[in-house]
């Protein structure tokens, strides 16, 4: 609170907003610790989002909205100069914004607000993925079979490419676990 000169109302209604997306953990009269990552909570919240997304992706093949190939096209252009800089941060944003673009495109934006609330712990695991995960080049590859996909209309193809793109995490989530044991909360 002092750092920003606010009063601690908005810090202690940030402090709970965290705890509630399981990021804090809130010991009262003790103080607060940032929670380590739950490997059940990553794959509870990617099995949920690819529910979603796979839905967001048929609407999106089956509607082929207008405008949305091309802002897709741009997105993955972005994508592409933020991986030639190394800008990790700059793909995580446009990887998102990909992500918005189909559900905003389709007219189901809340789609993508309601992914926004439970993805929490699978965006940690993201942020320390840019080592011994997936290749910035290899999620542009996916993301264009999924921009191709719903281009040609075929939900059928942009639901296979929407699926096998959401489970890269699988794969890469032991390597990223193994890699900074502290982080993670110990497997039962």
């Amino acid at each position: 609170a002092r750092r920003f000169g606010v009063s601690r109302q908005p810090v202690r209604e940030a402090f709970i907003k965290l705890q509630e997306a399981g990021l804090l953990c809130i010991k009262p009269q003790r103080g607060t610790v940032v929670q380590r990552i739950s490997v059940d909570a990553v794959f509870d919240a990617r099995f949920v989002r690819e529910a979603v997304e796979v839905a967001v992706v048929r609407a999106s093949a089956e509607l082929q909205p207008e405008g949305l190939d091309r802002r897709l096209a741009e997105l993955i252009a972005a994508q592409e100069d933020a991986a030639d800089e190394g800008d990790a941060p700059a793909f995580l944003r446009l990887d998102e914004a990909f992500h918005r673009a189909m559900a905003d495109g389709i007219g189901r934006s809340f789609a993508w607000t309601a992914l926004e609330a439970i993805k929490a712990q699978m965006d940690r695991v993201r942020f320390l993925s840019f080592e011994g995960a997936t290749p910035l080049p290899e999620l542009i590859r996916q993301h264009r079979a999924i921009a191709a996909a719903i281009a040609a209309g075929n939900p059928d193809q942009a639901e296979a490419a929407m699926r096998a793109h959401l489970r890269e995490i699988l794969a890469s989530l032991p390597r990223i676990a193994e890699a900074h044991p502290d982080y993670f909360e110990p497997a039962p």
